[in-house]
C-alpha cells in the first residue's frame, strides 16, 4: 500500500465520509445507547463527541511531529484528556458535532496533502502508539474511527 501524503490525504478524507454517514444513519436510542461498560461508559454520541475532538488534538500532534516536535508529553493522560473533550462537546447538536468532525477532518487531510515524502518519516510520541512515524500516527486517525464505529455496530446488534 502505497504510503505517500497524497494516498494518506485521500484515505482520511474517504474515511472521514464513511464516518459522517455512520453516524447520521443512528437513530436518537441508537445514539443515546451505551456503548461502553466500563471506563467512560460513553453513548454512541459521545463517542462521535470523542472522535470530532480527538480530530482537532491529531491535527495539532501531526503538525507538531511534523515541525521536528516530539508529539505527546511523556506524562500525558490520554483518559482524564478524552473525558474532559467528551464532556466539553456534550451540549452540542448532532449536527455542529458531525460538521465540527467534517472541518476537523478536511483540515487534518489538507495538512497532511501538503507533507513531502520524507516527512512521513519523522518520529514523535502518540498517546496510545507511543514513539510511532508520521505515517503510522496518520493511519491511526482514520483506524481509530473504523475501530469505534465496530464497537458500536457489536453494540447495536447484541442490544
Amino acid at each position: 500500500m502505497p504510503e505517500t501524503p497524497a494516498f494518506l490525504s485521500e484515505r482520511l478524507l474517504y474515511e472521514g465520509e464513511k464516518s459522517i454517514t455512520f453516524f447520521q444513519a443512528l437513530s436518537s436510542d441508537q445514539l443515546s445507547q451505551k456503548i461502553y461498560t466500563e471506563g467512560s461508559h460513553w453513548t454512541a454520541r459521545q463517542v462521535l463527541a470523542h472522535i470530532a475532538s480527538a480530530e482537532h488534538s491529531l491535527y495539532r500532534l501531526i503538525e507538531n511531529i511534523a515541525a521536528g516536535g516530539a508529539g505527546s508529553p511523556v506524562d500525558f493522560d490520554i483518559d482524564v484528556y478524552n473525558e474532559r473533550k467528551v464532556l466539553e462537546l456534550g451540549e452540542i447538536s448532532l449536527p455542529e458535532l458531525i460538521e465540527k468532525f467534517r472541518q476537523n477532518r478536511q483540515k487534518t487531510a489538507a495538512f497532511v496533502a501538503g507533507l513531502k515524502p520524507e516527512d512521513l518519516q519523522r518520529q514523535g510520541r502518540h498517546p496510545f502508539l507511543g514513539i510511532a512515524s508520521l505515517a503510522e500516527i496518520i493511519k491511526i486517525i482514520y483506524r481509530h474511527n473504523q475501530i469505534h464505529q465496530r464497537e458500536i455496530r457489536q453494540k447495536l446488534e447484541n442490544a
